[in-house]
């Protein structure tokens, strides 16, 4: 009994070409292309999750040392620091 499992993927046709080109430069099938792409995305997929999550921590640390020194140390500046922040957002993000 074979340990491999068969998968259907669609690809749009850039997508197809691009893994076709790579499969013939490095003399080996698409599929090989293919499972090497799967295999080193499921092995950074735990990397990634730590990394994002120490960014975020680094980012929440940095937003309240500010917001605290801003409060303590500039307070008559904190109201307009916030609005030219929304004002960005909107401006950069949409939001």
């Amino acid at each position: 009994m074979s340990t491999t499992r068969h998968c259907t993927v669609r690809l749009d046709r850039q997508q197809h070409d691009r893994i076709v080109a790579l499969a013939t430069e490095q003399n080996c099938n698409p599929s090989d292309v293919i499972r090497a792409a799967v295999e080193a995305y499921l092995g950074t997929a735990t990397l990634l999750t730590s990394s994002h999550r120490r960014l975020a921590r680094i980012s929440e640390f940095m937003q309240l040392a500010l917001d605290v020194i801003i409060s303590e140390q500039y307070p008559e500046f904190r109201d307009r620091i916030i609005a030219n922040t929304d004002k960005r957002l909107e401006q950069y993000h949409g939001a």
